[in-house]
C-alpha cells in the first residue's frame, strides 16, 4: 500500500504545511503578476524558497546582502513595470531593505516584500534572530500583511492565495508603491522526501469570481484610462481659459506609462507651448518603449529589446504632422540662469505631471506661477505650495487622456510667437554649448555628450545621483533616437546604484551605467552582480564628493575631511578581487574606445574614468558666466 501524500492528506509533519501554505501565497502573486522573486539566503525563509522552486512561473535570483538585493528588485520594477517580490529571513535581514523600500515608496515602485518570522511564541521572549518585524516599514508600504503561522486547512490557504493577488494589486493601485507581508513559519522547516515532488496547492488558480471581486477594489484596475469624453465631463470649469496664452507643460521625474509621450506633445502642440522634459521623464529622449517589448529572461542570460526605432518614428510624426517649431525643450536649466531670457520666458501658467523638478535653478525660477498638477497618485508633489495660489488646480485624472483631451478640444493660443520664442532660445543655446565644449579642456561634459550620443537606440542609461545627474542635465540635450534615462530620484540617494543596475539589466533592457566614485564605492555588494552586466557600468572618479564643491559647505572648517571624503581606492585591484574587466582611462581618445568595446558587449566592464575635479569646476563655471552674458533671445 502506498504511503499517503503529505501535501494532499492529514500530516504532522509541518514543514509540509509550511510549504502548503507558502505555494497558496506565490500562486496568488502569479495570478496577481508577478514574474520574479529576488531572495537572499537564510533559514527561515526556506519555505518559501522551496515552493517557489515548484513554480516555474517565477525567476528566482539569490543576491546574498540584502540591501543590494532590494534595489535589485527596484530597478527590476522600474524597468519592467511588474511587481518584484523579495524574499529575507527574519531578524536584521528585512531591515536592509529600508532604503529601497523608502525609494519604492517616493517613486511609486511595486515591490512585494515578504519578511520570514519566528511564530508569534518566539516573539517578544529573547529567541535568536528574532525582533518585532510587524509594520517594520511603517508609512513606507501601501499595505501590511501578517496573517499568521501556517496552519493545515484549504479554506484558509484560499484565503491565503487571495491575498498574494490583493497584495499584487495594491502594490500596482491608485498609489503603486510596496506591500509587506510578514511570514512567521514554526519549525520544522524542511520537509521530509514525502514532500519533495512536485505539488500543486490548494489556491494554485485564482477563480473568475474572485478575480472580478478582486477588479472592484479601487486599488486593482488602474490602467484603464478613460475615453476622452468621460474626461471632458470632469474638467474643472474653465480650465481651457487657464490654458490660454503663454504657458509650458512641464514633465518631472516620473514613470510613466506607454502612450504618455505621445500624448504630452500632441498636446503641446495644439496648445502651442514648450514642454520642459526632464532626463527622468521619458520626454527628453522620446523614450516610448512598451514593457511588452521586452524580453523575460533569467539575469545574465542575453535579452532582445526593441529597437525604439518604429517608436521613435511615431513620436517624430507626431511633432512633424503639427508643423514646426518642436515644443520639446532640453535646455531649459541653462535658458534660466539668463537673466534676461528668465524674465521673458517665464510663463503665465504651469501645466505639470510628474514630480516636482530637481533642479534648484528651475525650482527658484518657478513659484509665484498658477500651477495646474495633474495627480492621479495623489503625491502633492508641490515643495513650493504653488497650489495655494488662487488659480492653481488640482487634477486627479488620467495624464494620457487629459491631454488627448485638450489636444481635441484646445483653447485658442493667445500668443503665437510664445513657442518660437523657447525654441529660438533653445536652438541658440544648444549652439553655444557645442562650441564652448569644442574648445573647453576634457571633462565630464564631453563624457556625456559621448553617452548620448553613441548609446543604441532604445536601449537604457541609469544616472546616479548626486553630481552625475546634475551635469547630466546640463549637458546632455537631446537625440533623435529613443533613450531611457532612469533614476533614483525618489529619495535622490547615492546608495544601491550598482544593484539598481542590474536589476535594469535584468528586465531585458540594455542599461549602461553613470556612477560617481562614491556611490560606487557606496554599493560594493552591487559588484557580486556586475560580471553579468551586458553594457559598461562607467565610474568617474573624481575623488569624492564634488557635489559639495558647487554647495554652500564649501569652505567650511573641515570641509575635505568632512564633506568632499576624498578616497584613495585602488579601483582597479577591486575590480580584480570581484572578478571583473577594468579600464582606466584619462583623455577622449581612451574614453572612446572604451565606451565603443562596452558598448560592443564587453561583459562586466567597469570604466573608470579620471576627471581633473578643479578643471572641471572650472569649465562647468565658466559655461555658467558665458550663458548668463549671451544673448539668447535674438
Amino acid at each position: 500500500m502506498a504511503a499517503p501524500d503529505p501535501l494532499t492528506e492529514d500530516t504532522p509533519d509541518r514543514a509540509c504545511v509550511n510549504l502548503r501554505w507558502a505555494l497558496a501565497l506565490l500562486d496568488g502573486l502569479i495570478a496577481g503578476g508577478v514574474e520574479h522573486l529576488v531572495l537572499s539566503p537564510g533559514s527561515r525563509s526556506t519555505p518559501v524558497v522551496l515552493a517557489a522552486q515548484r513554480r516555474p512561473a517565477l525567476m528566482l535570483t539569490p543576491i546574498l546582502d540584502e540591501r543590494s538585493a532590494a534595489f535589485f528588485a527596484l530597478g527590476l520594477a522600474r524597468a519592467s513595470g511588474r511587481p518584484v517580490a523579495l524574499l529575507a529571513t527574519s531578524g536584521s535581514g528585512p531591515a536592509h531593505w529600508y532604503p529601497a523600500v523608502m525609494e519604492a515608496n517616493e517613486a511609486g515602485l511595486p515591490l512585494i516584500l515578504l519578511s520570514a518570522d519566528r511564530p508569534p511564541e518566539l516573539r517578544g521572549w529573547g529567541a535568536n534572530q528574532t525582533t518585532d518585524q510587524t509594520r517594520l516599514f511603517g508609512v513606507q508600504v501601501r499595505d501590511f500583511f501578517d496573517p499568521g503561522a501556517p496552519v493545515d486547512d484549504p479554506g484558509v490557504r484560499r484565503a491565503l492565495t487571495v491575498l498574494g493577488h490583493r497584495a499584487a494589486a495594491r502594490s500596482l493601485g491608485h498609489r503603486p508603491g510596496p506591500v509587506h507581508i510578514n511570514l512567521p513559519f514554526r519549525e520544522p522547516l524542511v520537509p521530509r522526501a514525502a514532500c519533495e515532488g512536485e505539488t500543486a496547492s490548494d489556491g494554485e488558480n485564482v477563480s473568475d469570481g474572485e478575480k472580478a471581486t478582486e477588479a472592484k477594489d479601487p486599488f486593482h484596475d488602474v490602467h484603464a484610462s478613460p475615453r476622452p469624453p468621460a474626461i471632458l465631463s470632469r474638467l474643472p470649469n474653465g480650465l481651457q481659459e487657464r490654458l490660454r496664452g503663454r504657458g509650458l507643460i512641464y514633465c518631472g521625474p516620473d514613470n510613466p506609462r506607454p502612450g504618455f509621450p505621445a500624448a504630452v506633445l500632441r498636446c503641446a502642440t495644439a496648445l502651442g507651448v514648450p514642454v520642459l522634459a526632464d532626463p527622468l521623464s521619458e520626454l527628453r529622449f522620446l523614450s516610448e518603449l512598451g514593457f511588452t517589448q521586452r524580453a523575460r529572461t533569467n539575469f545574465g542570460q542575453a535579452a532582445t529589446t526593441n529597437s525604439g526605432q518604429g517608436v521613435a518614428t511615431d513620436l517624430g510624426q507626431t511633432v512633424a504632422s503639427a508643423g514646426s517649431p518642436s515644443p520639446l525643450i532640453s535646455r531649459y536649466k541653462s535658458l534660466v540662469r539668463n537673466p534676461a531670457a528668465a524674465r521673458a520666458l517665464r510663463p503665465d501658467w504651469v501645466l505639470r505631471f510628474g514630480r516636482a523638478p530637481i533642479s534648484r535653478t528651475v525650482l527658484e525660477w518657478l513659484p509665484g506661477i498658477p500651477l495646474i498638477l495633474v495627480d492621479p497618485a495623489e503625491r502633492w508633489s508641490d515643495p513650493a505650495h504653488d497650489l495655494a495660489l488662487p488659480d492653481s488646480l488640482h487634477l486627479d485624472l488620467d495624464p494620457i487622456a487629459l491631454c488627448m483631451t485638450l489636444a481635441t478640444s484646445p483653447p485658442t493660443p493667445a500668443d503665437p510667437d510664445w513657442l518660437a520664442l523657447w525654441t529660438r532660445a533653445e536652438a541658440c543655446l544648444a549652439s553655444l554649448a557645442t562650441n564652448y565644449l569644442a574648445q573647453a579642456p576634457w571633462c565630464e561634459a564631453h563624457l556625456i555628450a559621448d553617452l548620448v550620443s553613441q548609446i543604441p537606440a532604445g536601449e537604457g542609461l541609469l544616472c546616479a545621483n548626486s553630481l552625475p545627474i546634475r551635469q547630466f542635465e546640463t549637458w546632455a540635450g537631446t537625440r533623435n533616437a529613443p533613450l531611457t534615462v532612469f533614476g533614483n530620484r525618489g529619495l535622490s540617494g547615492i546608495d544601491g546604484q550598482l544593484s539598481t543596475l542590474a536589476g535594469h539589466n535584468a528586465a531585458g533592457l540594455p542599461t549602461t551605467g553613470l556612477l560617481g566614485d562614491l556611490s560606487f564605492l557606496h554599493d560594493l555588494s552591487g559588484l557580486l552582480l556586475a560580471r553579468e552586466l551586458p553594457r559598461p557600468c562607467i565610474l568617474v572618479n573624481n575623488g569624492g564628493g564634488r557635489i559639495f564643491d558647487y554647495l554652500p559647505q564649501h569652505g567650511l572648517p573641515g570641509f575635505e575631511r568632512l564633506w568632499r571624503t576624498p578616497q584613495t581606492v585602488d579601483l582597479a585591484n577591486l575590480c580584480q578581487a570581484f572578478g571583473l574587466k577594468h579600464r582606466r582611462v584619462s583623455d577622449a581618445s581612451a574614453w572612446r574606445a572604451a565606451l565603443a568595446a562596452g558598448l560592443a558587449g564587453e561583459r562586466g566592464l567597469i570604466i573608470e574614468v579620471m576627471i581633473d575635479a578643479y578643471q572641471s569646476q572650472k569649465v562647468h563655471l565658466q559655461f555658467r558666466r558665458r550663458v548668463a552674458e549671451t544673448d539668447l533671445l535674438g
